[in-house]
């Protein structure tokens, strides 16, 4: 009987990489990598979908809160798909919206955002690394390893998977990446069955153009959805910003820095639940949603909070369509590894933190793969919109459309 040999692959959020760094990563992809400037925008609508999608199906936590990292997932699965074939290859692609795109033109496209990514603002600390853990007594395919070298700048490290401290030294290397925010994305001892941990990290930190006033913050009632109320701090800000309005929300844009970024706030009305918006999300709208902002004086009454998220991805990434892959017997991953051993994906799990006060905002998120309608805006002059219920919010690149950040959220508290 065939052993079958799982295969861990992992994306982490970073919460710090120096400018150094990301001049290094850039130009390793203006040198190994081709692509052009523009290639990123065959991507932002599919990584934009993955995560309503995600977002529909996954669970939500005690609190009733999700908050998710569609693009560390993107980038995640994007480097697994290049080790797959057949049918899990094309539930891969499936999943996430390229299955139109061919294969260079997903490298590239992952490179050029990649690199556009890296280059926003100096305002903003936004930073993306990736590295490839490798159990030492095998290797990876040259294909394999030169696409996520060349196109997502990973670099490799060979690990000893019975020496006792090997997994450590993966939580270490995630531990100083996230600024301890994330301590752990492996649970040691390492499975004998271990083959690889691919690891992207992305971090995003930002301070509000328009800072909240700390004197301004009071504790108000947040109504749950079970009808209670709970207080919870509220920050105020008084500003002109890009603002719409419609029958079912109203949605405001709160600007990081120079307006790279934005933090984007779904209210919905009285009557209409957060769990209705969500699930009507898709690209169509979204777009839709992008085009109806106008900018406009108002005032925003918005929580104050800090949370942390994790889940377990299996069952949802099934139910979204990709099946095989987490199937011993029916998954494919001929092109990872040189070894002829059948690989498949035991495990998905995403971890998620974020940190909003009256300053900006701090956001992480690590995602492990274990082989291992809308509306017409109402016009308005002014606006007053007083986030005292379950919420909305995106963290999105402006120039791109990219949205790297996408919660739900129940209860701040």
């Amino acid at each position: 009987m065939k052993k079958v040999v799982g295969i861990c692959l992992g994306i982490v959020l970073l919460v710090f990489v120096s400018c150094s760094n990301k001049v290094e990563s850039i130009d390793k992809l203006l040198k190994n990598a081709n692509f052009t400037e523009m290639d990123y925008k065959t991507i932002i609508q599919p990584n934009n979908t993955l995560g309503f999608t995600l977002l529909q199906n996954i669970e939500s936590d005690e609190n009733h809160n999700k908050f998710i990292s569609p693009t560390s997932l993107f980038m995640a699965l994007s480097m697994v798909f290049h080790g797959a074939d057949s049918e899990t290859k094309e539930e891969i692609a499936n999943v996430l919206h390229i299955n139109n795109m061919k294969d260079e033109k997903i490298l590239s496209a992952n490179a050029s955002l990649l690199n556009k990514l890296l280059q926003d603002s100096e305002t903003i600390d936004l930073a993306i690394a990736n590295s490839m853990w490798l159990n030492d007594m095998l290797e990876f395919q040259d294909e394999f390893a030169k696409n996520n070298t060349d196109y997502f700048t990973a670099e490799i490290e060979e690990i000893d998977i019975q020496d006792v401290d090997a997994a450590d030294r993966i939580n270490k290397w995630v531990e100083d990446a996230t600024n301890k925010k994330i301590d752990s994305i492996i649970e040691p001892p390492l499975s004998a069955n271990f083959v690889a941990l691919l690891i992207n990290a992305l971090y995003f930190k930002g301070d509000w153009k328009y800072e909240f006033n700390e004197d301004f913050t009071s504790e108000k009632p947040f109504y749950l959805p079970d009808g209670t109320t709970k207080d919870v701090p509220l920050m105020v800000l008084e500003e002109k910003l890009y603002y719409f309005e419609n029958v079912e929300f109203q949605a405001v844009k709160l600007p990081y820095g120079d307006e790279e970024m934005q933090m984007q706030v779904f209210l919905p009305r009285e009557g209409y639940s957060l769990d209705e918006l969500v699930n009507t999300l898709d690209t169509k709208k979204w777009n839709q949603w992008q085009n109806q902002y106008k900018k406009i004086e108002g005032t925003i009454e918005l929580p104050k909070f800090e949370m942390e998220y994790e889940k377990k991805l299996n069952d949802t990434l099934e139910n979204m369509g990709m099946e095989t892959a987490f199937n011993p017997d029916k998954a494919n991953f001929p092109h990872i590894i040189k070894e002829s051993a059948p690989l498949y994906i035991d495990e998905v799990k995403q971890k998620t933190f974020i940190e909003v006060n009256e300053k900006g905002t701090e956001a992480a998120a690590v995602t492990s793969v274990g082989i291992t309608e809308m509306s017409a805006p109402i016009d308005v002059e002014s606006f007053y919109m007083e986030v005292n219920r379950p919420f909305l919010f995106a963290i999105t690149d402006e120039e791109t459309g990219t949205i790297l950040f996408l919660g739900a959220i129940s209860d701040p508290q």
